[in-house]
């Protein structure tokens, strides 16, 4: 048969699959399967039709677990019923699915499988969802790779419908369900060719029914239960032969050798590796490797996961192998192994071969890279006479010390002749879009093999993106980030001043390309002494290209991606410059067509004028030897934020936390972290910031109130304050009764700003406009002066507009999007209620920037008081909240009776006094404050008294 080749990533690949065999979809989105949903609703909202002859029927509830139900549902009135999800939201599933298998319906869920929330919320991947179904009852298939899951879908609909048994169908969140390849796709003919049309009708005939009325889902006691439940026994026993056969089928037409456990390697090794999922590929590349070096090593990859199968596992192990290394993308803390590994040592001992070795690993929790020199690091393991029984790679466990020691330089494993690039952006600014364009371009233009994979940090837009792309005229199996690149390209140049490691991913001899304004004698100044030196000592081509400017010339505003996309094309060389160029007009016109012709034009000479823009940087020969300047300055604040922010923060901010050691999370291993960091991120990444005209304001604080990252702040300052003031500082003075006397100042923090111009826009007066963020820099020691050494007035501070942004903002330089709404009623929120908040928090946008590890934007007062926020889930806030409510009025109920015993005592009349005090105003906001506060330094003088 012939197959359409087409780029896409592991999400529409089974989204295009299960539409062909689907009646009903019963959806809720999560984060990374939403595309896959999102796509079959498109598909049936233009009329596509399914192998059936019919529009899939989609319905989105109101949350995972009523989308389970709605599924259920469908299947017992028999209509074929699919779903998409991951993490959390297939947990809320569990439930269901144990009746949906034990009612052997024949649904798939695709779940592109996500870590589950444990001390933090990840939306990033690994196993540890798909493994706490593994006792419902629903068989369970592994893909490894894009091709795979476009291929393999259709096992699992298929082997559903005809061995009556529910399918978890998995891939890697991210890493396969995110990752863009050219792969090719199926026919629907030839699905339905393979579809068992008699089981579907007795799936059917078998479904309730008012003109055939059954019961389903009865009550029964402790005499029957247990004998009906091993009723299901011979089902369960028949489905291998029943996946097997499907597989049969699809390599009959496909010339694939799909097997329930495929051994790729040596026919004759000693050591071998067990996983499924995306690191099989890597495992592949380093096994080709290793047994080209005259070593015989191997790699046994699980597809049918659920029913292992004992005899089939062992027919794929070498008989030669000693040694095997169980690898497990998920943790159970307490068990004596990960749930791959049990299973194995399970097998290998019911098939009688206790003789081997097996150990067991643990690697890519939350989408943690692990490239080839992990997979060397097992290998290399397991040549030991005794290897470690449990271990971990990717990171570096200096406490319990059971990760295993990796080489940085080891070999490349990538195929020969594959380009590898990577690309820096900043969330929302189009270097990810851009990057999807190319991929898509050489894979649909070209006959090359291509890859895309986008890497994000937590945050929203202005965030850091990471894109990784490869080409190549061999099959790519490198599943792990770009780290040998032949381009890298930084489109921020903050990342530049914060010390980013971006060009230590270039190969000797490769490119380097920076966007920014600086002349080379300001490049040299920006760069550091570790970037310069291998950038002189690997024969790195420097380039710098000013697509800031560029766009604003040509009328695109912010907006560089298009202008750095053909800088890329022509550097990079992959193809044809002409042809490069002709394919990003032809996408350009089919994108922006729609908006006119106007912008059809401004993007293609966009795309003329990248081409040509860049200008290749003279590196110095002192630059080899370049030296490192003095450390950063000492920062100040509460000890614990400090080091907070110096072991954790800092070098997360600089995207260096994967070096981070075990020991650095000790203290938080809770996952209770400090609040208040985020004000030393100083990320500044907007280009342009605002900049006030004291002469023109009118004081309204407009611009405050609506400033979604608490940036630009009004205050008021004494003659001293004044005084003492940075000589930056504009003042202009305050007006009205309550601040008579004193100076009004707007001040602007330009490295805290994300640039969005919502102050601009809204200001009555014009007084604020936008301009270059280097202009403005002289502003940020009066913002910081300002915040940490004018008072409070608490007169200014009423429940108005204006009086409400003299007080302190309690949230603060958030990760939310540039101009993001809801951070502004958040921060008003904390203004007027602030320092007695606690946060139950639904997860979501805004818990992403709300809650970021060690970087909490929720901050405290002078007196150290400000919002308690906490996230459990995303459907319980509202319960959680009313949690919280309970226990804080338990602890104050028990407080009052103390205090009432206290009152009833012979303590000293004083004492009594202001206990009775506090009593009287505990409900008071305000008046409460005043009589906890007396209270508390009544007791503190006689605790300290009594010492």
């Amino acid at each position: 048969m012939t197959r359409e080749f087409k780029s896409m990533d592991g999400n529409n690949a089974a989204a295009y699959v299960s539409y062909a065999f689907t009646e009903v979809a019963g959806i809720y989105p999560i984060t990374p399967s939403s595309p896959m949903a999102d796509l079959v609703d498109q598909w049936s909202a233009a009329g596509k039709k399914n192998i059936f002859g019919t529009t899939v029927k989609v319905c989105e509830m109101q949350s995972e677990g009523g989308a389970a139900g709605a599924v259920h549902g469908s299947l017992a009135a028999g209509a074929l019923t699919t779903t998409y999800t991951a993490s959390q939201g297939l947990l809320l599933m569990i439930p269901n699915m144990y009746k949906i298998a034990a009612e052997m319906l024949p649904t798939v869920f695709h779940v592109s499988a996500r870590t589950v929330a444990t001390q933090a919320l990840s939306i990033f991947g690994d196993h540890s969802d798909v493994m706490a179904c593994r006792q419902t009852g629903f068989a369970m298939l592994a893909e490894s790779n894009v091709q795979e899951v476009m291929d393999l879908s259709a096992v699992a609909h298929l082997a559903a419908i005809k061995g009556r048994i529910p399918f978890i169908n998995f891939f890697d969140g991210f890493r396969t369900s995110h990752e863009v390849q050219k792969i090719a796709v199926w026919d629907f003919d030839d699905l339905a060719e393979m579809c068992d049309m008699d089981a579907v009708r007795a799936f059917r005939e078998h479904a309730l029914n008012p003109e055939r009325p059954a019961m389903r889902g009865s009550h029964e006691n402790g005499d029957i239960f247990f004998q009906h439940r091993e009723a299901c026994n011979g089902v369960y026993d028949a489905l291998p032969a029943v996946v097997e056969d499907y597989m049969n089928q699809v390599n009959a037409k496909l010339g694939t050798d799909y097997q329930l456990f495929n051994y790729y390697g040596a026919p004759d090794a000693d050591r071998v590796i067990v996983a499924m999922g995306s690191f099989c590929d890597v495992v592949e590349e380093v096994v080709d490797y290793l047994n080209a070096n005259g070593q015989k090593v191997g790699l046994v990859k699980v597809r049918l996961y659920r029913p292992f199968v004992s005899e089939k596992f062992m027919a794929a192990l070498p008989s030669t192998v000693q040694k095997i290394a169980v690898m497990d993308r998920t943790k159970e803390p307490g068990s004596l192994g990960e749930p791959l590994y049990m299973d194995v040592v399970n097998a290998l001992a019911h098939e009688g071969r206790t003789d081997l070795t097996v150990v067991g690993g643990r690697y890519g929790l939350a989408s943690k890279d692990t490239p080839p020199s992990s997979v060397f690091a097992i290998y290399t393991e397991l040549e030991k006479d005794a290897p470690a029984r449990e271990f971990t790679v990717g990171i570096v466990d200096d406490v319990t010390n059971l990760s295993l020691p990796e080489d940085p330089n080891s070999p490349n494993t990538a195929a020969a002749g594959t380009i590898e690039c990577k690309f820096w952006g900043l969330g929302g600014d189009g270097t990810v879009g851009a990057n999807k364009n190319s991929i898509k371009i050489i894979g649909d233009h070209t006959d090359k093999y291509v890859q895309a994979y986008f890497q994000y940090d937590s945050k929203k837009t202005g965030g850091v993106t990471i894109s990784h792309l490869r080409f190549g005229d061999s099959p790519i199996k490198s599943t792990y980030y770009v780290n040998k690149a032949d381009f890298v390209a930084c489109h921020n140049p903050s990342y530049v001043t914060k010390g980013f490691r971006m060009v230590n991913d270039v190969k000797p001899g490769g490119a380097f390309m920076i966007n920014c304004q600086w002349t080379p004698e300001e490049l040299e100044h920006h760069l550091s002494a570790e970037a310069k030196r291998y950038i002189a000592n690997n024969n790195i081509k420097l380039y710098t290209i000013n697509a800031i400017d560029l766009a604003r010339e040509i009328g695109m505003g912010k907006r560089t991606n298009t202008i750095l996309q053909s800088a890329f094309f022509t550097l990079a060389n992959v193809i044809p410059q002409d042809e490069a160029l002709r394919y990003m007009k032809d996408a350009a016109t089919k994108s922006y067509l729609k908006k006119g012709q106007e912008v059809v034009d401004m993007n293609h000479r966009a795309i003329d004028a990248g081409a040509t823009a860049f200008v290749r940087v003279d590196v110095p020969a002192s630059w080899a030897d370049a030296k490192d300047e003095g450390q950063g300055a000492e920062l100040e604040g509460r000890p614990e934020l400090v080091k907070m922010v110096r072991d954790i923060m800092e070098p997360v901010g600089r995207m260096d936390g994967d070096r981070l050691p075990v020991s650095a999370f000790v203290e938080h291993a809770d996952g209770q972290f400090e609040q208040g960091a985020a004000a030393y991120e100083k990320r500044g990444v907007a280009v342009s910031v605002p900049t006030w005209d004291a002469a023109s304001c009118i004081q309204c604080n407009q611009c405050a109130f609506v400033c979604p990252h608490a940036t630009i702040r009004p205050f008021a300052l004494t003659e001293e304050e004044a005084a003492a003031a940075p000589s930056a500082i504009a003042l202009v003075p305050a007006k009205g009764k309550a601040a008579a006397g004193m100076q009004y100042t707007l001040a602007i923090s330009p490295l805290d700003c994300m640039g969005c111009s919502v102050c601009v826009n809204v200001c009555p007066s014009d007084s604020l406009k936008m301009v270059d963020q280097e202009a403005e820099l002289a502003q940020q020691d009066v913002f910081n002066y300002c915040v940490d050494q004018v008072s409070d007035k608490p007169a200014l501070g009423d429940a108005t507009v204006k009086g409400s942004q003299f007080k302190q903002p309690l949230l603060e330089f958030s990760g939310a999007c540039a101009g993001c709404a809801e951070t502004a009623y958040a921060k008003l929120v904390t203004q007027l209620f602030g320092d007695r908040m606690y946060v139950a928090n639904a997860t979501g946008c805004s818990s992403i920037w709300g809650g970021p590890a060690a970087t909490s934007p929720y901050t405290m007062n002078k007196d150290g008081h400000g919002p308690a926020w906490s996230n459990s889930l995303f459907e319980d806030n509202a319960e959680h909240g009313l949690g919280m409510l309970l226990g804080h009025e338990a602890v104050r109920d028990k407080l009052l009776a103390d205090t009432e015993k206290l009152l009833a005592s012979d303590a000293d009349q004083a004492v009594k006094d202001v206990a009775q005090a506090w009593v009287e105003a505990r409900n008071e906001a305000e008046a409460s404050k005043e009589a906890a506060a007396a209270y508390v330094a009544k007791l503190q003088e006689i605790a300290e008294g009594n010492n």
